[in-house]
Protein backbone atom coordinates (compact mmCIF):
# COMPACT_ATOMS: atom_id res chain seq x y z
CA UNK A 1 0.00 0.00 0.00
CA UNK A 2 2.83 2.44 0.85
CA UNK A 3 4.43 1.90 -2.56
CA UNK A 4 1.20 2.73 -4.36
CA UNK A 5 0.77 5.90 -2.35
CA UNK A 6 4.37 6.90 -3.04
CA UNK A 7 3.79 6.46 -6.79
CA UNK A 8 0.61 8.52 -6.72
CA UNK A 9 2.24 11.19 -4.54
CA UNK A 10 5.06 11.49 -7.09
CA UNK A 11 2.54 11.84 -9.92
CA UNK A 12 0.64 14.44 -7.88
CA UNK A 13 3.86 16.43 -7.39
CA UNK A 14 4.54 16.39 -11.14
CA UNK A 15 0.98 17.45 -11.99
CA UNK A 16 1.11 20.23 -9.39
CA UNK A 17 4.48 21.48 -10.63
CA UNK A 18 3.17 21.56 -14.21
CA UNK A 19 0.04 23.47 -13.15
CA UNK A 20 2.07 25.98 -11.12
CA UNK A 21 4.53 26.41 -14.00
CA UNK A 22 1.67 27.04 -16.41
CA UNK A 23 0.01 29.56 -14.11
CA UNK A 24 3.31 31.33 -13.57
CA UNK A 25 4.14 31.63 -17.27
CA UNK A 26 0.57 32.64 -18.15
CA UNK A 27 0.46 35.36 -15.50
CA UNK A 28 4.00 36.58 -16.23
CA UNK A 29 4.12 36.58 -20.04
CA UNK A 30 0.67 35.41 -21.18
CA UNK A 31 1.97 32.12 -22.60
CA UNK A 32 1.40 28.51 -21.62
CA UNK A 33 4.29 26.57 -20.11
CA UNK A 34 4.47 24.52 -23.33
CA UNK A 35 4.76 27.69 -25.42
CA UNK A 36 7.51 29.02 -23.15
CA UNK A 37 9.32 25.67 -23.40
CA UNK A 38 9.24 25.81 -27.21
CA UNK A 39 10.53 29.39 -27.16
CA UNK A 40 13.30 28.39 -24.74
CA UNK A 41 14.36 25.52 -27.01
CA UNK A 42 14.37 27.85 -30.03
CA UNK A 43 16.51 30.32 -28.09
CA UNK A 44 19.05 27.54 -27.59
CA UNK A 45 18.77 26.06 -31.11
CA UNK A 46 17.47 28.67 -33.54
CA UNK A 47 16.34 27.65 -37.00
CA UNK A 48 14.88 24.21 -36.29
CA UNK A 49 12.38 22.30 -38.40
CA UNK A 50 9.16 21.12 -36.76
CA UNK A 51 10.56 17.58 -36.54
CA UNK A 52 13.79 18.82 -34.96
CA UNK A 53 11.82 20.94 -32.51
CA UNK A 54 9.66 17.92 -31.64
CA UNK A 55 12.85 15.99 -30.93
CA UNK A 56 14.22 18.83 -28.78
CA UNK A 57 11.02 19.02 -26.75
CA UNK A 58 10.47 15.24 -26.57
CA UNK A 59 6.94 15.63 -27.92
CA UNK A 60 5.05 14.54 -31.01
CA UNK A 61 5.49 16.53 -34.21
CA UNK A 62 1.77 17.35 -34.45
CA UNK A 63 1.74 18.79 -30.90
CA UNK A 64 4.74 21.01 -31.61
CA UNK A 65 3.18 22.13 -34.87
CA UNK A 66 0.06 23.34 -33.03
CA UNK A 67 2.17 25.24 -30.48
CA UNK A 68 4.31 26.81 -33.21
CA UNK A 69 1.16 27.91 -35.07
CA UNK A 70 -0.09 29.67 -31.93
CA UNK A 71 3.28 31.34 -31.45
CA UNK A 72 3.42 32.37 -35.11
CA UNK A 73 -0.07 33.93 -34.89
CA UNK A 74 1.26 36.11 -32.07
CA UNK A 75 4.43 36.84 -34.08
CA UNK A 76 6.66 35.30 -31.42
CA UNK A 77 8.26 32.98 -33.97
CA UNK A 78 8.67 33.12 -37.71
CA UNK A 79 8.74 30.41 -40.33
CA UNK A 80 11.16 30.63 -43.23
CA UNK A 81 12.49 28.48 -46.03
CA UNK A 82 15.91 27.13 -45.15
CA UNK A 83 18.76 28.73 -47.07
CA UNK A 84 20.55 25.38 -47.18
CA UNK A 85 17.61 23.25 -48.28
CA UNK A 86 14.72 25.03 -50.00
CA UNK A 87 12.40 22.05 -49.28
CA UNK A 88 12.77 22.63 -45.54
CA UNK A 89 10.93 25.16 -43.34
CA UNK A 90 12.72 26.37 -40.22
CA UNK A 91 11.32 28.06 -37.14
CA UNK A 92 13.14 30.97 -35.49
CA UNK A 93 12.45 33.31 -32.60
CA UNK A 94 11.31 36.76 -33.61
CA UNK A 95 12.44 39.89 -31.75
CA UNK A 96 9.01 39.91 -30.05
CA UNK A 97 9.55 36.27 -29.03
CA UNK A 98 12.95 37.09 -27.52
CA UNK A 99 11.41 39.94 -25.52
CA UNK A 100 8.61 37.68 -24.25
CA UNK A 101 11.12 35.01 -23.31
CA UNK A 102 13.28 37.49 -21.38
CA UNK A 103 10.52 37.85 -18.78
CA UNK A 104 9.41 34.22 -18.75
CA UNK A 105 10.08 31.78 -15.92
CA UNK A 106 11.96 28.58 -16.71
CA UNK A 107 9.58 25.93 -18.03
CA UNK A 108 9.11 22.93 -15.73
CA UNK A 109 9.86 20.66 -18.68
CA UNK A 110 13.51 21.74 -18.51
CA UNK A 111 13.79 20.41 -14.95
CA UNK A 112 11.84 17.23 -15.67
CA UNK A 113 13.98 16.38 -18.69
CA UNK A 114 17.19 17.20 -16.81
CA UNK A 115 16.09 14.90 -13.98
CA UNK A 116 15.52 12.07 -16.47
CA UNK A 117 19.06 12.68 -17.67
CA UNK A 118 20.29 12.01 -14.14
CA UNK A 119 18.82 8.50 -14.26
CA UNK A 120 20.61 5.59 -15.86
CA UNK A 121 19.42 4.49 -19.29
CA UNK A 122 18.27 1.21 -17.71
CA UNK A 123 16.17 3.11 -15.12
CA UNK A 124 14.62 5.34 -17.80
CA UNK A 125 13.77 2.29 -19.91
CA UNK A 126 12.29 0.48 -16.91
CA UNK A 127 10.29 3.58 -15.91
CA UNK A 128 8.95 3.97 -19.46
CA UNK A 129 7.89 0.32 -19.58
CA UNK A 130 6.19 0.47 -16.18
CA UNK A 131 4.34 3.70 -16.98
CA UNK A 132 3.20 2.29 -20.33
CA UNK A 133 1.97 -0.87 -18.61
CA UNK A 134 0.22 1.17 -15.91
CA UNK A 135 -1.55 3.48 -18.41
CA UNK A 136 -2.67 0.43 -20.44
CA UNK A 137 -4.06 -1.21 -17.30
CA UNK A 138 -5.88 2.03 -16.39
CA UNK A 139 -7.38 2.19 -19.88
CA UNK A 140 -5.77 5.54 -20.75
CA UNK A 141 -2.92 4.42 -23.00
CA UNK A 142 -4.85 5.57 -26.08
CA UNK A 143 -5.26 9.11 -24.75
CA UNK A 144 -3.26 11.66 -26.72
CA UNK A 145 -0.23 12.82 -24.71
CA UNK A 146 -0.54 16.60 -24.89
CA UNK A 147 2.55 18.64 -24.03
CA UNK A 148 3.02 19.53 -20.36
CA UNK A 149 1.53 22.92 -19.67
CA UNK A 150 -0.60 23.14 -22.81
CA UNK A 151 -4.34 23.30 -22.23
CA UNK A 152 -4.41 22.32 -18.57
CA UNK A 153 -5.44 25.79 -17.43
CA UNK A 154 -6.86 28.79 -19.26
CA UNK A 155 -6.70 28.73 -23.08
CA UNK A 156 -4.21 31.59 -23.45
CA UNK A 157 -2.22 31.59 -26.65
Amino acid sequence: MEGRRAVLDSIRRIVRAVKLSSRSSESTVGLSAAQVFVLQRLAEHDGLSINELASETLTHQSSVSVIVSKLAERRLVRRAISRLDRRRTVISLSAKGRRALAGAPEAIQVRLIAALGDLSEADVTRLARLLARWTRAAGIAGTAPTPFGEGETSPIG
